[in-house]
């Protein structure tokens, strides 16, 4: 809501400390959304290594963009070591949860040999 100012003024703060306050009680959703606020900077300081923090929780529950945004970080080296095996997986994870840029993401990199 506070984010893309539905019904309220837009303000990344705000967003922040409710996606936090969800995230903190373990909803995936939340989990993600304040991952792409820490990766964007946006109502936090920009931090890639708290981004990959709350993508892994998400990730790890099965939301399919968090695990799409985790391979990216891994493929990307942000936050964590490069690692093209890590992100193809979880490249692949995103794909069979239905995110077509995880199924393109896992085929480029399947042909790359990884």
């Amino acid at each position: 809501m506070y984010r893309e100012g539905q019904g309220v003024r837009k303000d990344y703060v705000e967003a922040v400390k409710w996606y936090r306050k969800a995230a903190e009680q373990g909803l995936a959703d939340a989990q993600s959304n304040l991952g792409v606020m820490y990766a964007n900077g946006q109502g936090v300081r920009q931090d890639d290594a708290q981004a990959v923090q709350w993508y892994r929780k998400a990730a790890e529950q099965g939301d399919a963009e968090a695990q799409y945004n985790l391979g990216v970080m891994y493929e990307e080296g942000k936050g964590v070591r490069q690692n093209l095996v890590i992100a193809k997986e979880w490249f692949g994870k995103a794909c069979d949860n239905g995110i077509q840029l995880g199924c393109d993401a896992y085929r480029e990199l399947n042909q790359k040999g990884y």
